[in-house]
């Protein structure tokens, strides 16, 4: 289970260094997006038949990076959304 919550901070962490500009995220919300982008690439990953979705893979490693990025973005336009709705 440690594994499984630093496996997420680490994904979560280099989504957001991958994602260009600033992101207004705290640390629980990239431990968050990197734990659910680990979760999506685990299961596509498993999907193609590479393993486990909670073995360790380069293919899942990848696969969760590339949805934690994705899941970023949608962070983002959700949180710019509700800043230009107060405005």
């Amino acid at each position: 289970m440690i594994g499984f919550l630093v496996a997420g901070l680490i994904i979560g962490a280099l989504a957001r260094l991958i994602k260009p500009g600033k992101q207004n995220l705290g640390l629980l919300a990239t431990l968050g997006l990197g734990l659910v982008g680990s979760l999506i690439g685990g299961l596509i990953a498993q999907f193609f038949g590479t393993g486990s979705i909670w073995e360790l893979n380069v293919l899942g490693f990848v696969l969760a990076v590339v949805a934690a990025v994705l899941l970023v973005g949608a962070a983002e336009a959700v949180a710019g959304k509700k800043a230009v709705a107060r405005r």
